[in-house]
């Protein structure tokens, strides 16, 4: 049974920073490309980054390059996304997956961990 369990979400100020991690059971890990998705009350959910399974490639959204960095521990089957210079049109919940493709990213998903960033 796969298993990916976000952590990490929460309450921060505009400009401020959080630290999301999921950490996955159930699956080869490493054998997984790992993406975070985010969706915002009233709006469709939008792929934010993506990391193949060595970490040598790697997508993001327009929206947040520059500002978040994802990456991947494969000893600790955990991908985290560091989200920096938070800004209030950031809030959403946020949902890990994996997939074996970047690009298709939506075979298994998480529960989804609040972010409000206020501001």
């Amino acid at each position: 049974q796969v298993q990916l369990v976000e952590s990490g979400g929460g309450l921060v100020q505009a400009g401020g920073s959080l630290r999301l991690s999921c950490a996955a059971s159930g699956l080869p890990f490493s054998n997984y490309a790992m993406g975070w998705f985010r969706q915002a009350p009233g709006k469709e959910r939008e792929y934010v980054a993506g990391i193949n399974w060595s970490g040598g490639r790697i997508y993001y959204a327009d929206s947040v390059k520059g500002r978040f960095t994802i990456s991947r521990d494969n000893a600790k089957n955990t991908v985290y996304l560091q989200m920096n210079s938070l800004k209030p049109e950031d809030t959403a919940v946020y949902y890990c997956a994996a997939d074996q493709s970047l690009a298709t990213m939506n075979k298994y998903w998480g529960q989804g961990t609040q972010v409000t960033v206020s501001s």
